[in-house]
């Protein structure tokens, strides 16, 4: 199977990663049609491993490689990691602000005061998941990306992990759209295709990361700590507050450990 994934294109396995975290977007949404609501336990210690997995992808498959490519050049090794890195966090903090939205993990309350309408938040819910999603499916890109540019850093390993981490935590995301949407009174039908619906900028997002690192190979290490940035903003704002607001925080916590722990075992034993 590794293999035969090391001999496609780099844009193909990008894609195909992408194809798997929007597949496990629209699994998570398809949970309406079984039921109105899931066991919440179940849901906070699956958001607290995927979000154990992205912090140490962060670090292991984008970070790190960013510094040690920068070690290669003139510059100090930590200006790429530092400048991208910082820029990642504030890209999404700025659009956070400019772009109003409801966070799924909210449990669809007011947002600046203000309770919108069904169909309204309908669009805020899905318009909040697609936000985030973007860095993730960048980040994805990226990472294969780097594997295909032949930086020795860069491990096909690492990048598969990565979308399997990104894969995990988009179950509960479709899921967080797709049920409280039924609730409003939204079939299940209607229901399950916005839920799905954010997944589908990610193998976009992806192509445009692979994109930037063949096409812009100088900006690589800022390219991988960017899309770090980003995945840790998303991690720390919506991933762990999410996966405690029901008061499983142990639960959640340990199985935050247990993600961070079984993605550096995959990235540095095999990668």
């Amino acid at each position: 199977m590794g293999e035969w994934v090391a001999q496609l294109s780099p844009a193909m396995q990008a894609l195909l990663g992408t194809m798997f975290t929007w597949g496990m977007t629209a699994l998570g949404a398809a949970i309406v049609f079984m039921t109105k609501s899931i066991n919440e336990r179940l849901m906070d210690s699956m958001l607290g491993f995927a979000g154990g997995v992205m912090i140490a992808a962060s670090f292991w498959s984008l970070l790190a490689p960013a510094i040690e490519m920068a070690e290669q050049d003139a510059m100090p090794a930590w200006f790429p990691a530092t400048v991208g890195f910082l820029v990642g966090g504030l890209f999404l903090a700025v659009v956070d602000k400019l772009i109003p939205h409801v966070h799924p993990t909210s449990s669809l309350k007011e947002v600046e005061g203000i309770r919108p309408q069904k169909r309204k938040r309908s669009t805020l819910l899905v318009l909040a998941i697609t936000l985030h999603n973007i860095p993730e499916g960048l980040a994805v890109g990226v990472a294969f990306g780097a594997v295909a540019a032949d930086f020795p850093s860069a491990s096909l390993t690492g990048a598969i992990a990565l979308a399997i981490g990104i894969g995990i935590q988009n179950f509960p995301e479709g899921a967080a759209v797709s049920l409280p949407l039924r609730r409003d009174g939204l079939s299940r039908r209607r229901s399950f295709f916005y839920g799905q619906l954010s997944g589908m900028v990610e193998p976009a997002a992806a192509l445009v990361g692979v994109w930037a690192v063949l096409v812009m190979e100088p900006l690589l290490p800022f390219a991988l700590s960017f899309a770090a940035g980003a995945m840790i903003f998303v991690v720390v704002e919506e991933v762990i507050p999410g996966s405690q607001e029901n008061g499983h925080k142990d639960m959640a916590s340990m199985a935050l450990m247990l993600g961070f722990t079984i993605m550096m075992i995959l990235d540095v034993a095999l990668g």
